[in-house]
C-alpha cells in the first residue's frame, strides 16, 4: 500500500493531566491545526483527537518513519505554544499498521478509556472525525478507517456487556464522592458546569441522595434549567465564589481555557468555613481548579487521573466481557488489514479495466464507422450496453481475485503475470 496508517499521541496512561493539557487542541482552532498537519510532507490525510484523556494524531502517510518524526515535532510545537517545558517525547507513543488499527478500534470501543465501557468516547471520536472531514483532511483511507472503528464500537456494545454497571467519568466521580463522605444525603454540593457532563453528574448525585445542590454555568439560563431538573439552586457564574463557603464538595466539569478556582479564593473560603474541610473533584475537559489548591490544609483535590482506581474496581466484574470485546477487535483488525492489503492492487485493477475499455471502444468505433454504420441510435446503444456487459463479465474473475487479501507468496507472481499478459507494465 502506498499509504501507511500511523497514530502518534499520548493518553492518561502515558502522561499526567498537566502534560495532556499542554498539548490539547482547542476546538475553535482545530481547523487551523489540521491545515498545519496536512502541510507536513509525509501526511496525506489526518484527524486530531483531543479529549481530557488523550491527544492523538491519526494519519494516512506516504512515509511511515517520516510521519512519526514530523507528527512528533508537530505535537512538541503544540506543547511549546502553550508554554510547555517538559520532555514530551517520553510521554508519546507511535503506532503503525496493525498496531495503529487495533489502537483506534480499542479507543472507539472504549477499551482504552480510563473508564472502560464509557459511552462518551465514541461521540467524541465522531465529532473530531467530522471536523477533519469538513476541513478537507480526510480521504478514502481515513474515511474507511474511522467508519470501520465506529462499526467495531457498535459491535462491542451490542455483543458484550461491557457497558454494564458504572461506566462513565461522571458516575465514577460520584462514586468517589461517596467514598470520601460515606454518605451524601447531608452534604451540600456545588456543580460548576451544566453541560452534558454536568447534567450526568447531577443525575448521579440525585440518585445517590444529594438534596442540597448548587449549579452554576457561564450561561445562566442553562444553570437555571439544570437546577430545575435536578431540584437544585442556580447560581450566577460571576457570583459562585461567594457561595463556595456553603459547599462540602465542589465538582468542576466546565469547558474552560483557564482555571476557575485559584488558591487565594479557596483560602478565603476556608476562613469563612472556620477551616472545615473542603473536597474538590475536577473532571473538566481542561483542569477547572488550580492544582496548587491541594497544598492548602483541609483541602482535598482529586483530578480525573485520581478516578482510575475506582474505575479499575468497576472493571473487575466485567473482565469476561472485556475479553469478548478484545476478540471482536482482533477479528475486525484482521478484516480491515485485508482491505488495506487489497489497496496494493488498485493500480493494477484500474489499469486492467482501462486497457479492456480502450480495446472495446476502439473496436466498437471501427465497426460503427463501417459494417454497422446503418444502425439506428437505439441499436447502437444496445451494442454499447452489450459490449460493456461482456467486458464486465470478463473482468469479474480477475478483479475479484485481485481484491482478495495477499495471503500467500504467489500473490506477487499472479499480479505480475496479469500485468504482462495484458501489457500493463507501463501503466
Amino acid at each position: 500500500m502506498d499509504k501507511a496508517i500511523v497514530i502518534v499521541g499520548l493518553n492518561h496512561r502515558t502522561a499526567p493531566v498537566e502534560v495532556r493539557e499542554r498539548v490539547a487542541f482547542e476546538k475553535a482552532f482545530l481547523k487551523h491545526a489540521l491545515e498545519r498537519l496536512r502541510s507536513l510532507a509525509s501526511v496525506d490525510e489526518g484527524v486530531i483527537l483531543s479529549t481530557c484523556n488523550r491527544v492523538e494524531v491519526v494519519a494516512a502517510a506516504s512515509d511511515e518513519q517520516a510521519a512519526f518524526r514530523e507528527i512528533k515535532r508537530f505535537l512538541v510545537e503544540q506543547e511549546s505554544a502553550s508554554a510547555g517545558g517538559g520532555n514530551l517525547d517520553e510521554h508519546l507513543y507511535a503506532y503503525a499498521g496493525d498496531q495503529a488499527i487495533r489502537h483506534l478500534f480499542r479507543v472507539a470501543a472504549s477499551l482504552d478509556s480510563m473508564v472502560v465501557g464509557e459511552p462518551q468516547i465514541l461521540g467524541q471520536l465522531k465529532d473530531y472525525y467530522l471536523i477533519a472531514q469538513e476541513a478537507g483532511s480526510v480521504g478514502a483511507v481515513l474515511h474507511r478507517f474511522f467508519h470501520r472503528a465506529f462499526s467495531v464500537a457498535k459491535r462491542v456494545r451490542t455483543e458484550t456487556g461491557i457497558a454494564s454497571r458504572a461506566v462513565s467519568v461522571s458516575s465514577v466521580a460520584v462514586e468517589l464522592a461517596k467514598r470520601i463522605f460515606d454518605r451524601l444525603e447531608n452534604k451540600t454540593v456545588m456543580l460548576i458546569g451544566a453541560g452534558k457532563m454536568g447534567q450526568l453528574v447531577a443525575r448521579h448525585l440525585q440518585r445517590n441522595g444529594v438534596s442540597s445542590l448548587m449549579v452554576t454555568n457561564r450561561t445562566f439560563e442553562r444553570a437555571v434549567e439544570a437546577a430545575a431538573e435536578f431540584r437544585g439552586n442556580p447560581i450566577r457564574f460571576e457570583e459562585f465564589p461567594r457561595y463556595l463557603k456553603l459547599a462540602d464538595l465542589v465538582i468542576g466539569c466546565a469547558s474552560a481555557p483557564e482555571f476557575l478556582l485559584r488558591p487565594e479564593t479557596v483560602e478565603e473560603t476556608l476562613k469563612q468555613r472556620k477551616q472545615r474541610a473542603m473536597f474538590f473533584i475536577d473532571i473538566g475537559d481542561r483542569q477547572n481548579f488550580d492544582p496548587r489548591i491541594n497544598e492548602i490544609d483541609n483541602v482535598y483535590l482529586y483530578n480525573i487521573d485520581d478516578l482510575e482506581a475506582v474505575a479499575k474496581e468497576n472493571l473487575q466484574g466485567r473482565a469476561g466481557e472485556v475479553r469478548k470485546a478484545e476478540e471482536i477487535v482482533d477479528e475486525e483488525v484482521g478484516g480491515f488489514l485485508r482491505w488495506v492489503g487489497s489497496l496494493d492492487h488498485v493500480p493494477t485493477i484500474v489499469a486492467l479495466r482501462q486497457r479492456l475499455e480502450e480495446i472495446r471502444q476502439a473496436e466498437l468505433e471501427k465497426s460503427l464507422r463501417s459494417s454497422l454504420k446503418e444502425l439506428s441510435e437505439k441499436e447502437k446503444q444496445a451494442i454499447e450496453d452489450m459490449t460493456a456487459a461482456i467486458i464486465n463479465k470478463i473482468l469479474h474473475a480477475p478483479i475479484s481475485r485481485l481484491k482478495r487479501p495477499p495471503d500467500d507468496e504467489d500473490e506477487a507472481i499472479y499480479v505480475e503475470a496479469l500485468r504482462k499478459l495484458f501489457g500493463l507494465e507501463n501503466k
